[in-house]
């Protein structure tokens, strides 16, 4: 069984030292020393966040055009006993965002200075100050040559949020769809720490914390129950390929072969070995009677994924057909080009996109069937924490959400004409929701629009009230 979940003060604490954080930046006087020699000159301080749910982070852009090695350049701010120094090994590719945590060598203030320095600590390299904090973002536009502005979306770790051409508008609305909410399971059943769900039909996937999955069917009242069939009823102990491990298991999702084509978990961590993040997607035959699941499958991203908190990894996956990808003229960030399947061997026909809770940020992979992968995008969602992903075919979009942590507020993304996936609406939880800690959140299919509306389900990880699944509406 994997450990009990921290409390909820304690994972925000977590969040706050786990994210990628910087020194703070404020109201935007940009000072620019004598550059150090090309291509060191290369590399800008782009985006500062000082205060939010995202403390002290300082980004860093490679504007140039080669891989420039950071190994031991030290961050200040305008304290010359504050230091930062970037640990060897780290370099930052031409195009590339890099934010870093000085959380633990110093803060950012209302009113203070970021500064980038060579290893010698003397040789300035690039310097930012402020007057005020900033709401939520300090951030350079265009990246890495522009001035600065307060910019309405976090985006460390990538693109800055720029205005015209960034997407729609980042300003919350109102939930589209109906108010109310009610319990859509009966007292108890699962308890704490339900997290991802996934709608098939007539049948629901349920992640669990703990290493379990749940296969639900509907209870005849628009709520759901455990599935009593092939050994379902109490849900189904997960286990890493071999037979070992505890999966902390957060997010589900099915390819457009269904559950037929397996079904797919994200993990953070093994219960076994909790202080260690092991960022994967596992995969699963579901068709036995057994009690026990073992991945058939694991594609194991942490070498791959900026370092976070074992809990704090993660969230959710969800898996994007290659059809609305190449239609929408999605770019491949590996290559730069257009998406395109064909260089890719099997690989269920589609992009897994997952979400990391400690820095909101999204990533999209081609898992290859075969095993290997390849990360073709990285989205910066603008919250402090992803916890689930929802691909919804009805309307092509993908739907990023957070807890309690952001007052429940989900938004909706589409690839713009950049060929980025860009923020299209910010929409609050319904009126009727209260700021529980939802983790999961799926729709519907297009076959249960009734009168312009249709369901939506979320799982609720503290099974407030001794419920753990709400149900509400969504227009179609």
């Amino acid at each position: 069984m994997t450990e009990p979940r921290a409390p909820k003060w304690r994972r925000r604490l977590s969040l706050l030292l786990a994210v990628v954080a910087l020194p703070a930046v404020g109201a935007g006087v940009l000072t620019t020393s004598p550059a150090a020699a090309a291509p060191t000159g290369d590399i800008r301080i782009n985006e500062v966040v000082t205060t939010g749910s995202v403390n002290d982070s300082i980004e860093l852009y490679n504007k140039g055009t080669a891989t420039i090695d950071l190994s031991g350049w030290i961050l200040k701010d305008d304290n010359d006993s504050n230091k930062y120094r970037i640990a060897s090994g780290t370099s930052l590719a031409p195009g590339g965002f890099k934010a870093f945590d000085v959380h633990g060598s110093f803060g950012l203030g209302s009113a203070d200075s970021a500064r980038l320095y060579l290893a010698d600590g003397t040789t300035l390299v690039d310097s930012f100050s402020w007057t005020s904090h900033s709401n939520p973002s300090w951030s350079r536009c265009a990246d890495g040559t522009g001035g600065w502005t307060q910019a309405a979306t976090l985006t460390l770790g990538a693109a800055n949020n720029c205005g015209s051409g960034s997407g729609g508008s980042t300003t919350p609305v109102a939930w589209p769809g109906g108010s109310s909410v009610a319990t859509a399971d009966a007292s108890n059943v699962f308890g704490a720490d339900l997290s991802g769900l996934y709608q098939e039909g007539g049948v629901m996937w349920g992640a669990q914390n703990s290493g379990k999955l749940w296969r639900l069917v509907r209870d005849g009242s628009g709520g759901w129950t455990p599935d009593t069939a092939n050994g379902w009823g109490s849900g189904k102990a997960l286990r890493f390929p071999g037979g070992s491990g505890t999966p902390d298991d957060e997010g589900v999702t099915l390819t457009g072969a269904g559950s037929a084509g397996g079904v797919y978990v994200s993990s953070e961590r093994n219960a076994d070995s909790s202080s260690t993040s092991r960022l994967s997607v596992l995969r699963y035959e579901v068709s036995g009677t057994g009690s026990t699941l073992t991945a058939t499958r694991e594609w194991n991203l942490t070498p791959d994924l900026p370092a976070t908190g074992a809990n704090l990894g993660l969230e959710g996956v969800t898996w994007v057909p290659d059809s609305y990808l190449t239609g929408a003229g999605f770019k491949d960030a590996s290559t730069g080009a257009a998406y395109d399947p064909s260089r890719y061997a099997a690989h269920t026909g589609g992009v897994f996109f997952v979400g990391v809770e400690g820095s909101g940020t999204v990533y999209g992979y081609v898992l290859l069937e075969a095993g290997g992968f390849t990360k073709v995008a990285t989205v910066s969602s603008g919250m402090a924490g992803v916890m689930e992903l929802q691909w919804e075919p009805q309307a092509n979009r993908l739907w990023v959400v957070c807890d309690d942590t952001c007052s429940g507020q989900h938004r909706t993304f589409q690839v713009n004409a950049t060929g980025a996936f860009a923020v299209t609406a910010v929409h609050n939880r319904p009126a009727g929701m209260p700021n529980i800690n939802n983790e999961g959140f799926t729709l519907a299919g297009a076959e249960e629009c009734v009168g312009g509306s249709k369901p939506v389900y979320w799982s609720d990880d503290s099974n407030t009230g001794n419920h753990a699944l709400r149900k509400g509406s969504i227009a179609c």
